[in-house]
């Protein structure tokens, strides 16, 4: 070998070398970032011995991050799931506390029965009122606690959908920069770490499917097969509904003119809008339905017809009568029951049926006690048992509701797991382990080293060849 080509041996090994030790610096320094993806020199030697750096490029897994998008929609969804349940169940508490409409009814019986047996004694009448009265607040709260809990939802869909959008254009900035990158040859590296970046963010709003084209392009679809990225955005639309009632029925989110939620043929099937979506128009609305089934079954078990009519009445009644969505949120007491609004507590006793007012008149508390024990129709839109006694349909209600509540904490905990194996699974195929690279480091300091001496070797033969000839 001649000195001129050991030299150029030589030169080549210390640039590539140096361009290796950078490589390596950066992926040391990118080590605690979750999104950046160990970086690689790719390197070959030519025919005359000098080696040389072609490209850089980076640990990959496309198998192993599509699951970890999948995984953090999952993930998303089920969390958002279980969110909702959380503030449904305040309305429930804890079994000590007593506080569900299904143990407000328990009390409100125990107490009817007290006073049938004893209906001349105005303490235990009383305390029929307060139970009753109860009652009417706990249904109150609790369908409070739904209308607020939808609304909060579906302000929290307009704002994944906001958040989609502002991502979505992020993602289109930067995968024109990794086309043009790629088609050029620059390095995209850490172009492509910044745009799967903002894919996993968009993922854990709506399920993504992803196609990869020439030149790294990349195509979006949702997990229903609506077009949501093509070289340019698509738009994702929702407009919030403000005013929430009993019967209100929620807005849809829109992608580039396809509805992708409610009833329709290309749904999300996950993400945080579709958990979102489904405590909105789901969960809530089958409780509210539980709710006020049980509100209109304790008013028709109280109205016997009587002139004052029942114990328990609806705030705004329709002109012609009967009863109307909302009766949760809206039934109240019988101001003829209530010494406090000018009634009497004797009206619950006598009815019309005691017109001599006979203190030791039972039959018709007797009476009440068998209507509310027995078995009446419930609407099937309540998710649960249609027939039964009101003491067992709010029973089912409260199973419901805590068996909802368990399952989604279940599947939270599950997806949980899955997107922490999925993630660890990915960080180790691709991302940076210190200990290793520390070892390469110190093996291309050897091999910096290594061809600077060989340099100074050379160097010194050559000054000492030309002393020889001059």
């Amino acid at each position: 070998m001649s000195l001129s080509v050991a030299l150029n041996t030589a030169r080549s090994s210390l640039l590539t070398t140096s361009t290796q030790i950078a490589v390596s610096g950066a992926n040391t320094s990118g080590a605690l970032d979750p999104s950046y993806s160990r970086k690689i020199a790719m390197s070959v030697t030519a025919g005359d011995g000098s080696v040389r750096i072609v490209s850089i490029g980076r640990a990959a897994d496309t198998s192993l991050y599509y699951r970890m998008l999948d995984a953090t929609s999952r993930t998303a969804a089920s969390q958002a799931r279980l969110e909702g349940l959380d503030k449904l169940h305040q309305t429930v508490g804890d079994t000590e506390d007593a506080r569900s409409p299904a143990a407000r009814l328990g009390k409100l019986l125990d107490a009817l029965n007290q006073y049938a047996n004893a209906p001349q004694d105005k303490v235990l009448a009383g305390q029929v009122l307060s139970r009753a009265s109860a009652l009417v607040t706990t249904l109150n709260e609790a369908a409070k606690t739904v209308t607020t809990t939808r609304q909060e939802a579906d302000a929290e869909i307009a704002k994944s959908v906001t958040r989609v959008n502002d991502l979505l254009a992020q993602f289109e900035e930067l995968n024109r920069a990794v086309v043009k990158g790629t088609a050029t040859g620059a390095d995209t590296t850490d172009l492509l770490d910044k745009r799967d970046a903002v894919l996993a963010q968009i993922s854990e709003e709506i399920g993504v499917n992803v196609v990869t084209r020439e030149n790294n392009d990349m195509v979006l679809y949702t997990d229903g097969g609506v077009t949501l990225f093509e070289t340019s955005a698509r738009k994702v639309e929702f407009t919030p509904t403000l005013v929430y009632g009993a019967t209100t029925v929620g807005n849809q989110v829109v992608i580039d003119g396809v509805p992708v939620t409610g009833n329709t043929t290309m749904p999300l099937r996950s993400g945080r809008i579709v958990g979102l979506m489904e405590v909105r128009d789901v969960t809530t609305v089958a409780y509210q339905n539980q709710l006020d089934e049980i509100a209109r079954a304790v008013i028709e078990i109280f109205d016997t017809g009587t002139a004052a009519g029942g114990l328990f009445t609806q705030v705004g009644l329709p002109a012609g009568g009967g009863l109307r969505p909302g009766l949760a949120a809206d039934i109240r007491i019988n101001a003829a029951y209530d010494p406090d609004q000018g009634g009497s507590l004797d009206e619950l006793r006598d009815g019309d049926t005691n017109p001599t007012g006979d203190a030791s008149y039972s039959a018709r508390l007797f009476d009440l006690v068998d209507r509310f024990n027995a078995i009446r129709g419930f609407d099937p839109a309540a998710g649960i048992q249609t027939s039964g006694s009101l003491a067992d349909f709010s029973a089912s209600s409260v199973g419901w509701l805590e068996a909802r509540r368990s399952g989604a904490k279940t599947d939270a905990a599950y997806q949980e797991t899955v997107l922490a194996r999925a993630s660890d699974a990915l960080s180790t195929a691709t991302g940076v382990n210190l200990d290793d690279e520390l070892a390469l480091q110190l093996q291309l300091e050897r091999s910096y080293s290594a061809a600077s001496r060989l340099i100074a070797v050379i160097d010194e033969m050559l000054r000492s060849l030309l002393e020889a000839v001059r």
